[in-house]
């Protein structure tokens, strides 16, 4: 299949069984492929589930239209934490949460869970219980993840970024510093490469009792040197002030191997802490992504029974169908599907008619169509 053409929406319609209900699709399947292919088409057989009253089937379809759209923005959220935690080419995370539009069908026909419940008793409660857990499970590890990766963010950004801000624990050496001294004291200065050869000409001067070469380049960034400069304890106020004129910058900094140390072991410790987290949450993520989709077409496909049931009327004879549209064609294949069965309800069509030429009436975007229709939108992520 050509990618650029296929959508990742699918159509999930009914229409009324006609002789038979293979009849019906038989029909449908021709007028979309006469038509150089307007979409890929697979019957959705949705066992008969027993049928209560009118009135019950009338509060059935509302409260399944909430259901739909509670189950729908988890799905959505355990897609989108996916792509967060990947940090991956969006386009990637899309195959991995849906392998192709089969899957739809498939992962309905292998999931008839309760398919042979009455209409009343379909278990609402079950798809909304394993749902919600998922959706606090998520909430869960969500925020442990994001502790973790956030703390060690914070520390990568203190050991990145310029010279004037950034860790220096990675940098500099024990040798770099005259340590233990009653009178001497090894500065850290940052000194831009501009200014690098007043530095060498200046940095003696910049104060009494400044040791004579005691000065080295320890690092360099884009922009600055790090150098190292020893001098009497007393001088360093006096050192400071000067050195500021000139614009080297001293930095705030006592060599401290304790401390050093105990930075670089808690940022192996988040960077092993993440590494251990990793696989397991996309390996829940990949799992209860799976749930949560089959719940969602659980209740697109109640919802299709339900309505082809209040349309069409009893008995229940009515044939399901899972459309793939091609992208280039969809104003096409909505006008097949309409002359299809535009016979199926008149008023219907007198509205469409009507609301073409009549901006501002809304009428049209609540897509009512003469057959049954959902729109299962199988673009997850929001590209941002």
């Amino acid at each position: 299949q050509d990618k650029g053409t296929k959508m990742t929406e699918f159509w999930l319609i009914s229409a009324p069984g006609e002789k038979t209900c293979q009849q019906t699709w038989e029909k449908l399947h021709a007028a979309t492929t006469k038509h150089n292919n307007l979409s890929t088409n697979s019957k959705f057989n949705i066992p008969d589930l027993k049928v209560g009253t009118l009135d019950v089937l009338v509060g059935l379809s509302d409260e399944l239209a909430k259901l739909d759209a509670f189950v729908e923005s988890v799905v959505k959220k355990v897609a989108q934490y996916m792509a967060d935690v990947l940090e991956d080419s969006k386009d990637k995370v899309q195959e991995n949460l849906l392998a192709n539009g089969g899957l739809l069908e498939q992962q309905w026909q292998a999931e008839h869970k309760f398919c042979s419940s009455s209409l009343d008793t379909v278990p609402f409660l079950f798809i909304f219980k394993g749902v919600n857990q998922i959706d606090n499970d998520l909430k869960a590890r969500a925020s442990a993840y994001n502790n973790l990766k956030g703390n060690l963010q914070n520390l990568e950004r203190k050991n990145a970024g310029s010279l004037l801000t950034r860790s220096l624990a990675d940098i500099v050496k024990k040798e770099d510093f005259v340590l233990d001294s009653e009178y001497l004291v090894t500065l850290l200065v940052i000194v831009p490469k501009l200014n690098y050869n007043d530095w060498v000409k200046q940095y003696e001067t910049l104060a009494e009792m400044v040791v004579p070469r005691s000065s080295n380049v320890l690092f360099e960034d884009q922009d600055s040197y790090l150098c190292n400069v020893t001098l009497f304890r007393k001088a360093v106020d006096d050192f400071k002030h000067k050195a500021r004129e000139y614009k080297f910058m001293v930095r705030d900094f006592q060599y401290n191997e304790e401390e050093m140390k105990a930075d670089k072991e808690e940022m192996n410790r988040l960077s092993t802490d993440k590494k251990k987290q990793f696989g397991p949450l996309v390996r829940w993520l990949k799992v209860n992504f799976s749930e949560a989709f089959i719940a969602w077409i659980h209740v697109k496909a109640l919802r299709v029974f339900v309505e082809s049931v209040l349309r069409y009327g009893l008995p229940v004879n009515f044939q399901a169908m899972l459309l793939q549209p091609n992208k280039k064609t969809m104003k096409k294949l909505r006008e097949v599907l309409y002359d299809l069965y535009k016979h199926l309800d008149s008023s219907a069509a007198a509205i469409i008619d009507a609301t073409m030429d009549i901006p501002g009436l809304n009428l049209s975007q609540q897509e009512y169509y003469p057959y049954v229709y959902y729109k299962i939108d199988c673009n997850l992520l929001e590209f941002k």
